[in-house]
């Protein structure tokens, strides 16, 4: 049987880590996806802190289904030595959060040059993949615009060229809709092989605003319907993007306002409820 466990990005309600928790809570999620932290991204916490974040979950009853991380997401030109001490610190916080998951990326690339920046993205991977092996973590990359792996053909390459069980997807159906690519079936048949993890986020493919699941182009309910048909057992982890949020600026390459609405909850809810429609269906 296939079982399905909701997550969020609870950083889309609020910058307040409390406050995130009982909006999560409020619609009957009891996982995050940990990024934002109190205005912070998880990866600029201290171990001390991280322990103390740990605290506030247990007395909530709410687990960590993932760390959101920010690795992978500079230029394949930058450095990545200061890089891969941030990664370090992060797989110290799987065992504080007791989560075997991290979310990251391929590096952006500069205009058409996928191809000649091949073997560095595959180098730098496979460091981080060799980081881990010491560790019972998953790595979960995620397609994305503007990096190597925005393709389906693109991240297959990565998680076969690595070739190692510490490297697995996320499927993310909006980023691939925004790098105009068919969801399905074309993108989820190339990719079904490797998912591991399940982000929830629709887009329309005319002018690539994000919108609630089953709204879009994401092909949402064609996706999940699959993966229940393949018995699919892990996590759909909404992010909405619903609203303008702390930290959303940083996340889309400062194209969207930072400016925190009133709202947020709100949106989050119509997103939940939309998710939720799609679950009742299939």
């Amino acid at each position: 049987m296939a079982r399905f466990t909701l997550s969020a990005f609870a950083d889309e309600i609020d910058p307040n880590f409390e406050k995130q928790i009982s909006g999560v809570k409020e619609c009957g999620i009891n996982f995050i996806e940990i990024r934002g932290v109190n205005g912070k991204n998880i990866s600029q916490h201290s171990l001390d802190e991280v322990k103390e974040i740990k605290k506030i979950l247990d007395k909530e009853n709410v687990k960590i289904s993932s760390i959101g991380s920010p690795i992978g997401k500079i230029k394949i030109t930058d450095p990545i030595d200061e890089h891969i001490v941030v990664f370090k610190n992060i797989l110290e916080m799987t065992k504080i959060l007791e989560t075997k998951y991290i979310r990251l990326f391929s590096f952006f690339m500069p205009a058409n040059s996928c191809e000649k920046n091949r073997d560095e993205v595959l180098k730098r991977m496979d460091m981080l993949v060799k980081c881990a092996k010491d560790y019972d973590v998953i790595l979960l990359h995620e397609n994305e615009k503007d990096i190597y792996g925005d393709t389906p053909l693109r991240c297959k390459d990565i998680i076969e060229s690595i070739s190692s069980p510490k490297l697995k997807a996320v499927f993310d159906p909006a980023n691939f809709v925004q790098c105009d690519c068919n969801v399905f079936p074309d993108a989820y048949n190339i990719m079904a092989p490797y998912i591991e993890y399940m982000h929830i986020k629709d887009a329309l493919s005319s002018d690539k605003t994000v919108v609630p699941a089953g709204c879009g182009d994401g092909k949402i309910k064609e996706v999940l319907s699959h993966l229940k048909e393949k018995n699919y057992e892990g996590f759909l982890s909404l992010e909405p993007h619903l609203a303008s949020f702390v930290g959303l600026s940083q996340l889309e390459g400062g194209h969207k306002s930072e400016n925190e609405t009133s709202n947020n909850l709100d949106k989050f809810h119509i997103a939940h409820d939309a998710l939720n429609k799609i679950l009742e269906e299939i």
